[in-house]
């Protein structure tokens, strides 16, 4: 699904029969000025989603951004200035104001997470745990906040998890069998010392650690050669990131960024007054 479409089945979500509420108010046109504020600090994300939003339902509305996507943004800060017709942009308000707050919902956490790990080689990275059909934009705003993609779907990478291996009958099998059709690097799961031991005599590209404690881990980073990439993944908190990264892994998979993140505060404020506000 296009970006285009998604915000025109945002709309008829929101809309499927007018809006009953402002279409009734007998105010055809109202020229003024609104701003976009953060009700609170946030990495912000979707900037052009909100450009799209906006422009569906009030086109030609002049927008002066004072910040990117990827830009820390403090309380109360003006995010952009708006001037338009007020009374389209009061229809186009909740549905671009969703995006922009979802993702940079997304992109906050991101950047609290890579900040933990700063200090460290470590990447962080997002999942699959995205919601339907926004997984583009939600791993965009993995970025804006300083993280790193993993697989876009499942025909991006080989990742031979439990399932797999249980329904190939095996660890070596599993990877034995995949080798048989195709050349691609593998990252395979281990949840047991002992497998990541099997995983290494098969030459894996990668080896995710799954669920392990941080004593685990430590443990497998002394078995792992450098040439053999580790990720560790599963229980992965804010309070606990940091120590992982210090064992010294190359990456740690964080579902929660994206099937967790709180969605950012942010506002769209209108001035009704004649003449509007001043946006200088």
């Amino acid at each position: 699904m296009t970006l285009e479409q998604m915000i025109k089945e945002a709309y008829a979500e929101d809309m499927p029969s007018g809006d009953t509420t402002t279409d009734n108010l007998g105010v055809a046109e109202r020229p003024g000025d609104a701003k976009l504020v953060a009700k609170e600090d946030l990495v912000m994300c979707g900037r052009h989603i909100f450009d799209a939003c906006v422009q569906a339902q009030a086109p030609g509305t002049a927008m002066n951004w004072q910040f990117k996507d990827g830009d820390f943004i403090l309380q109360n800060q003006t995010i952009c200035w708006l001037r338009g017709d007020l009374i389209k942009l009061l229809k186009a308000e909740r549905v671009a104001l969703n995006f922009l707050g979802r993702l940079s919902g997304i992109a906050t956490l991101t950047r609290c997470f890579t900040q933990e790990v700063a200090h460290t080689k470590t990447k962080i990275l997002d999942t699959r745990k995205t919601a339907p059909l926004w997984r583009a934009l939600e791993k965009e705003a993995v970025r804006a906040g300083g993280g790193t993609n993993h697989r876009m779907n499942l025909s991006g990478a080989i990742l031979i998890k439990e399932n797999h291996i249980r329904a190939a009958g095996g660890i070596e099998a599993a990877i034995q069998n995949i080798r048989q059709k195709t050349s691609e690097p593998i990252e395979i799961e281990c949840s047991t010392l002992a497998e990541v031991e099997l995983a290494l005599k098969e030459r894996v590209h990668r080896i995710l650690l799954d669920n392990m404690t941080t004593a685990q881990i430590t443990e497998a980073r002394a078995l792992v050669p450098s040439v053999v990439q580790l990720e560790a993944s599963g229980n992965m908190t804010l309070s606990r990131v940091r120590e992982v990264a210090e064992t010294g892994v190359d990456f740690i998979s964080v579902g929660a960024l994206t099937h967790s993140a709180p969605t950012a505060d942010v506002s769209l404020l209108f001035d009704w007054t004649t003449g509007g506000t001043t946006n200088g």
